[in-house]
């Protein structure tokens, strides 16, 4: 196959979502910091939400980018924990793919602590393919003609033959 179609990982972003600030999303901060080795960032709130006690611009979750090497070594840990199985809806038609995990004790290493509680995280994977930066450079910019972008079906088959997921159709 050519190099140039060759899928790769852009980033893989992961995210947990407390709702609230305070000790829960401390708490969710050293999770996420402890899974990935990297120190996360807080997501804060779009807009109020009477319903759910949420305030505009106030700390509700956080979030971190992986790119390169860091990136396929947590990817392939995480695809583990979610059993190497995933449904095609988790794909859209640019290639990028989406999972939830339930528990962060399914990741090597993390234990249950009552003091914490548990968290899920939400991981969501961008893929490219090489050439991808003449759409986004300032000089001399291109569009990404439509037979090098990367389709849902280039994604499956990606995520089917270097991590061995397997894709279900339906739920």
């Amino acid at each position: 196959m050519n190099a140039m179609l060759e899928p790769r990982i852009e980033k893989v972003t992961v995210h947990i979502g407390t709702g609230e600030s305070g000790q829960r999303l401390v708490n969710a901060e050293t999770i996420l910091g402890a899974i990935t080795s990297r120190t996360p960032v807080r997501s804060n709130a779009k807009k109020t939400l009477p319903g759910f006690g949420i305030k505009k611009n106030e700390p509700i979750g956080c979030r971190l980018t992986l790119r390169g090497a860091e990136a396929e070594e947590f990817l392939k840990v995480a695809l583990e924990v979610v059993g190497g199985v995933l449904r095609r809806g988790q794909f859209d038609e640019t290639g990028n793919f989406s999972f939830g995990v339930e528990e962060h004790t399914d990741f090597p290493g993390m234990k249950y602590d009552p003091d914490i509680g548990i968290f899920g995280m939400d991981v969501s994977v961008a893929l490219k393919r090489a050439g991808y930066r003449v759409a986004r450079r300032r000089v001399a910019r291109s569009k990404i003609a439509k037979s090098h972008r990367v389709t849902a079906d280039d994604a499956v088959e990606f995520v089917k033959n270097k991590y061995g997921v397997d894709v279900v159709e339906a739920a």
